[in-house]
């Protein structure tokens, strides 16, 4: 892509604050910022590692906008954090490795699996429960689950938020508004490890990047406050409809 004129880097800085309002309150950034990189010219390829790279400061806002949310939450985020860091790093190299194509038309079923999961999310937490307070099943699926997550998201991350917050609101009893704060923090731990690989050997456009990272700064912070005042199940609604909305959109772009 190149320089970017003012009036471009405008609307990046826009549609990345949308973003980062999306992707803070329901895990869907990119609904927003990845059409819009494609919009903007880039290549598939580079759409997918700038928009990796500018979504790191989602994560940086809604740490920042989320600290009420995650208070009491240290234990879970040391926990699960190695596990989303070490798949974060292992869907990057996967991805600067292998073509994308077949993936690309796989991806729409995921995330839409993941908003259905998420919908039923109460009845299937009321299944798995046992009489263990807090904690569903901490050392059974949910290590392998957010792993097959974090690769995911370091190799294409659209919708790897919902799939992120269907399995913890499966694995852990807690108010949707704190495990979508939790979500932010891991995805953000492994989208940065991501990121970084992305930086180093990936095809980056860093003048889209930089625009569209600030506003998505600014959105993820300002997102938490929303995402508090929503009742839980508008919340999980708006979550699950935002990502059949995203995987129908993906569908439509696989392959071009």
């Amino acid at each position: 892509m190149g320089a970017v004129s003012g009036v471009e880097a405008l609307w990046l800085a826009g549609a990345g604050f949308g973003a980062g309002l999306t992707g803070s309150i329901a895990g869907l950034a990119s609904l927003v910022s990845y059409p819009a990189l494609l919009a903007a010219g880039l290549t598939p390829i580079a759409a997918n590692v700038t928009n990796t790279v500018a979504v790191v400061a989602t994560g940086a806002g809604a740490a920042a906008g989320s600290r009420p949310e995650l208070r009491g939450q240290a234990g879970r985020v040391r926990r699960y954090g190695a596990v989303m860091v070490v798949g974060g790093a292992g869907g990057a190299a996967l991805l600067m490795s292998t073509p994308t194509e077949s993936f690309e038309y796989v991806v729409p079923f995921l995330v839409a699996a993941a908003s259905v999961l998420l919908l039923v999310q109460p009845r299937l937490q009321l299944a798995l429960a046992t009489r263990r307070k807090g904690e569903a099943h901490p050392h059974g699926w949910s290590v392998p689950a957010l792993f097959g997550v974090a690769v995911y998201g370091g190799y294409f991350g659209a919708g790897a938020g919902v799939m992120t917050l269907a399995v913890l609101a499966a694995l852990l009893q807690d108010t949707l508004v704190r495990l979508n704060a939790l979500r932010n923090i891991l995805l953000w731990m492994a989208n940065g490890v991501a990121a970084v690989g992305f930086a180093v050997f990936g095809p980056v456009d860093w003048a889209a990047a930089a625009p569209m990272a600030a506003g998505l700064l600014a959105g993820g912070w300002t997102g938490p406050a929303i995402a508090r005042r929503l009742p839980t199940g508008v919340l999980r609604l708006v979550v699950a409809l935002g990502g059949l909305v995203l995987a129908a959109r993906l569908w439509m772009l696989a392959g071009t």
